[in-house]
């Protein structure tokens, strides 16, 4: 019953390639957040 088809991420074919996209994404944000904060300080 090894059916590794379903295994597949959706879109990149990996999931460390999800995993690598939601990080670069939050570290975005931090960033995005931190300047932010410091411009309206």
């Amino acid at each position: 019953m090894e059916d590794h088809e379903q295994d597949k991420a959706p879109l990149f074919g990996k999931w460390v390639y999800w995993y690598l996209l939601v990080i670069g994404f939050l570290l975005v944000l931090i960033g995005f957040f931190y300047f932010f904060t410091k411009y309206f300080s």
